[in-house]
């Protein structure tokens, strides 16, 4: 794993060009979703993950800042992913034998 250097020394990249938090099982994608889907502070942040620290999280959020363009059409590509998945799925014979099932 490559470690980045400066304020977000507490940054590591894997083999596969993912951000990860150092010394954690956590993405620095997942922070950043949770800052744009709930638009929590660092503080917040802290507090729904209390085993990050303000600092880690300042970092994963700098990171971000640092390569926004990248992260932001990782995020877009993955939200396109999923609803595409959903849009298959919508009429799927286990979905149609469910909604039967409750109207039952």
């Amino acid at each position: 794993m490559e470690i980045m250097k400066g304020i977000a020394s507490q940054i590591e990249i894997d083999d596969q060009g993912v951000a990860w938090i150092t010394g954690t099982n956590t993405k620095v994608i997942e922070v950043v979703l949770d800052k744009l889907a709930y638009g929590w502070s660092p503080e917040e942040t802290h507090f729904q993950h209390p085993h990050l620290s303000l600092a880690q999280i300042h970092a994963a959020l700098s990171y971000y800042y640092e390569h926004q363009e990248q992260l932001d059409s990782d995020i877009a590509r993955r939200r396109q992913e999923v609803e595409k998945m959903s849009a298959e799925s919508a009429d799927s014979p286990l979905r149609r034998k469910l909604l039967n099932l409750k109207s039952s």
